[in-house]
């Protein structure tokens, strides 16, 4: 996966009036959280940690393959810690890192505006079909 680094000496101000750094840090941020089921994943660990099967029955149509290969990349981008148990049987548990439970702040908001989005969307849509 690319990442393209952004000087760390350059101050979020900077970075946001500046169309090529805020493109390249938008780029950055999408390299981590490309694909269909990052963000549900996510969503399910913003409350606390969880076991795979967990987390495979609160995102309904996922397959424990797929569900597999997210949770690994998340955890090679620093997103997730993956914590093995010494139980008979091996229990294996998922958390954010401290990296990872920053990105709180982005799916409130992305929340919100979800919700706003879906309510104008409504609004309209009943406005059309009275």
């Amino acid at each position: 996966m690319k990442t393209t680094a952004i000087d760390p000496k350059i101050d979020l101000k900077s970075i946001k009036d500046c169309p090529n750094s805020f493109v390249m840090a938008v780029n950055d941020t999408m390299n981590v959280l490309t694909g269909k089921w990052k963000l549900p994943i996510m969503a399910t660990l913003i409350f606390g940690k969880k076991r795979f099967k967990e987390i495979e029955r609160e995102i309904p149509r996922i397959t424990p393959r797929m569900l597999s290969k997210e949770l690994r990349e998340l955890e090679l981008n620093g997103i997730v810690k993956r914590t093995v148990h010494d139980t008979i049987p091996v229990t294996i548990e998922y958390e954010f890192t401290p990296s990872g439970r920053s990105i709180k702040n982005v799916l409130d908001a992305m929340v919100e505006w979800g919700q706003e989005h879906r309510n104008t969307v409504m609004n309209r849509l009943s406005k059309v079909n009275l």
